[in-house]
């Protein structure tokens, strides 16, 4: 079992993330039926949650592929060169970047892991010539195309 700060979640406050992992839209009267809880105290305790950063966002998850974004490439990005600046640039140029999904700085023959969602081969292609491929700080890149989605959690195991 993992182990956290004692001082500032306990385990009401595991089993509200938990429950939120699962719903993010549970009112506060369901997610307190759900943790065995009042209302009033389990508001309170989301909210601490919220001013802590335990929990960021609230967001929907949609489906990619019935928006027709459903084709998944991995890219593996080599920079010409590393220093905190490039860096940093670098990071600004994706986050520009709508199909830019995730964005990891990685150890290894490459710097950067970007997933990237586009809606056909033939899109990827242009995204790479047209968008990424113009950045003159990439060394080189190197692309994984997703055959099929096997698991995919956003949920942290508590």
């Amino acid at each position: 079992m993992p182990s956290y700060p004692s001082e500032q979640l306990d385990s009401i406050d595991i089993d509200i993330l938990r429950a939120l992992q699962e719903d993010a839209r549970l009112s506060t009267r369901s997610l307190a039926a759900k943790v065995h809880r009042s209302p009033t105290p389990v508001f309170e305790r989301v909210r601490r949650l919220e001013a802590n950063g335990y929990i960021s966002r609230y967001v929907t998850i949609l489906d990619a592929d019935k928006l027709g974004h459903g084709f998944i490439v991995f890219c593996q990005v080599k920079l010409r060169q590393i220093n905190r600046e490039i860096a940093t640039r670098f990071v600004s140029l994706i986050n520009e970047l709508d199909e830019v999904t995730e964005c990891y700085n990685v150890s290894g023959s490459f710097d950067y892991l970007l997933k990237i969602h586009a809606s056909s081969m033939a899109a990827y292609r242009d995204f790479v010539l047209n968008k990424l491929g113009a950045f003159d700080l990439i060394g080189s890149i190197e692309s994984t195309f997703v055959m099929s989605e096997l698991k995919h959690e956003y949920s942290i195991p508590l």
